[in-house]
């Protein structure tokens, strides 16, 4: 009995796969000091999402800064609106998007561990925290209320995973620990898979890992199913920003 044909999707997929990996292995083996090789992952996720996600979204480095003056960590990756939301600073490398236009925060470490897990939610939580306004949004037929503010997704990236199985018990506890601010939705180890994850009380995961090949498509279709959860980026109250400016020293007549 012959095998199927493999689908045209299948082949699509397995070709973007093959492209991905060989990106990620290739970068990680020419450079080997640890932290060269660290800010070289970073680039090869970046330019993974910058290449795939749909334009009205934006990957970079960056910090996250809200109305009120309070600042994020440096975070390795922020997926923020780029259609409706400005950049209020990008200049040397220098990032700072509001807080309002995150719709993602992403970790990248070599090795997916408990160290590193409670690492990226230490990160996440640092702009979970922030405050984010929603303003009004004029329309065609009148003006629609602000919209709640949603979760932002959180996740960890890695090359390997330092457990046997990688995403078995060691991490299940590990995210557990995690508080509110710190949890982490998504996460992915090239060699490995993927995993998602679900709170549905405080210390109790819902856990939903594929392991073996694929890992970045999976990952990236994964990631792009949690963010088109949270449809558009609420509308920026432009007024919270101003007030604060003016608050600092800034002039009006």
């Amino acid at each position: 009995m012959t095998n199927p044909m493999p689908d045209r999707l299948t082949e699509i997929l397995d070709g973007l796969q093959a492209r991905l990996e060989g990106g990620l292995r290739g970068n990680r083996s020419a450079v080997t000091h640890p932290g060269a090789r660290g800010e070289a992952s970073e680039e090869d996720w970046l330019r993974i999402l910058n290449d795939h996600l749909p334009q009205r979204y934006q990957a970079n480095r960056a910090f996250v800064i809200d109305s009120q003056g309070e600042c994020s960590e440096q975070i390795d990756i922020v997926i923020y609106d780029r259609q409706y939301s400005p950049l209020l600073y990008n200049q040397a490398n220098q990032r700072y998007v509001p807080a309002e236009s995150v719709y993602g925060v992403l970790e990248v470490k070599q090795a997916l561990s408990r160290e590193h897990v409670l690492y990226a939610g230490q990160k996440a939580a640092s702009v979970q925290r922030l405050h984010r306004t929603s303003a009004p949004v004029p329309h065609v037929e009148g003006v629609a209320k602000p919209r709640p503010v949603p979760r932002i997704v959180a996740g960890i990236v890695t090359y390997q995973s330092s457990w046997t199985p990688p995403f078995g018990e060691p991490l299940r506890d590990s995210l557990a620990g995690l508080g509110a601010d710190h949890q982490l939705d998504v996460g992915c180890s090239l060699l490995h898979g993927t995993f998602e994850v679900r709170y549905p009380s405080p210390g109790t995961v819902h856990l939903a890992a594929v392991e073996g090949p694929r890992s970045p498509v999976q990952f990236l279709l994964r990631l792009l199913k949690q963010l088109q959860s949270l449809a558009t980026a609420p509308a920026i109250d432009y007024e919270a920003y101003l007030a604060r400016f003016q608050a600092d020293g800034g002039v009006t007549r």
